[in-house]
């Protein structure tokens, strides 16, 4: 397949735009998923369990189709980058799926979320494979190795926090808590905060156009949530530590 280079940076753009009006928007109003779900609404909901799966799958599956249907004369580090992709994706639809205990989930968030993911999975599987050009030595470059040692720093973040944050219930409970352990002495979306770095990471290593998309759309969409989330501590609970940032430890 040749690359489609008008298509690559059309998506590349479209995501940047997409990301800034997700901003906008989302500052305003929190998405409604989560504990933001309105139970009076008539939304059809989707178990979390299911909803996670099958919104995420299809960038995993996206991905795998067009690695499968490579000619295989692709260089070595255009395929690191994308296994690196599809691992983070093979963990949120295959594993975190499984284990979450979230509230059941909108059917329409859900269906936009698999837009997405199909498009994103796109997106980055033929420019890692068909477009992205790389000279002999690019393992030795330093923006390759700071970016792959960001982004399994960030997944383990990520991971470790969704474990804190499954974990701060017992069984049958319904009540929030204020998450503790990790980074979430520090923040109160550490979760969110480690996918950030995870996707800045992947962005330096590839060092494109389309990978830097992602990771800004990432930020526009999860910092929100992050503010949204420590403001709804700050209002609940009231011995919430105030040393707590939103997002960034120290900063925001």
């Amino acid at each position: 397949m040749q690359c489609q280079e008008l298509l690559v940076q059309g998506l590349s753009l479209g995501m940047i735009l997409g990301g800034v009006l997700h901003f906008v928007c989302l500052v305003k109003s929190h998405a409604a998923y989560g504990r933001y779900v309105d139970a009076s609404t008539s939304s059809v909901m989707v178990p979390a369990r299911l909803a996670w799966f099958l919104q995420e799958l299809p960038a995993l599956l996206v991905s795998l189709l067009l690695l499968l249907m490579a000619d295989g004369n692709q260089g070595f580090k255009g395929h690191l980058m994308l296994w690196m992709f599809c691992l983070h994706y093979f963990q949120r639809s295959c594993i975190y799926s499984l284990l979450t205990k979230g509230q059941p989930y909108p059917f329409n968030i859900m269906l936009s979320g698999m837009v997405f993911c199909s498009i994103n999975g796109f997106l980055q599987a033929h420019y890692l494979l068909h477009c992205a050009v790389y000279r002999d030595l690019w393992f030795s470059d330093g923006h390759f190795i700071a970016g792959l040692i960001l982004f399994f720093i960030g997944m383990g973040i990520n991971i470790h926090s969704d474990h804190i944050l499954r974990n701060l219930r017992k069984p049958g409970e319904v009540s929030y808590r204020i998450p503790k352990g990790g980074l979430f002495q520090y923040v109160s979306g550490a979760n969110y905060f480690g996918e950030i770095v995870e996707w800045l990471g992947y962005a330096l290593a590839s060092w494109s156009l389309p990978t830097f998309a992602f990771a800004f759309f990432t930020i526009c969409f999860l910092g929100p949530r992050a503010y949204h989330h420590h403001r709804f501590y700050i209002e609940k609970f009231k011995d919430f530590p105030r040393s707590r940032r939103s997002l960034v430890p120290f900063i925001f």
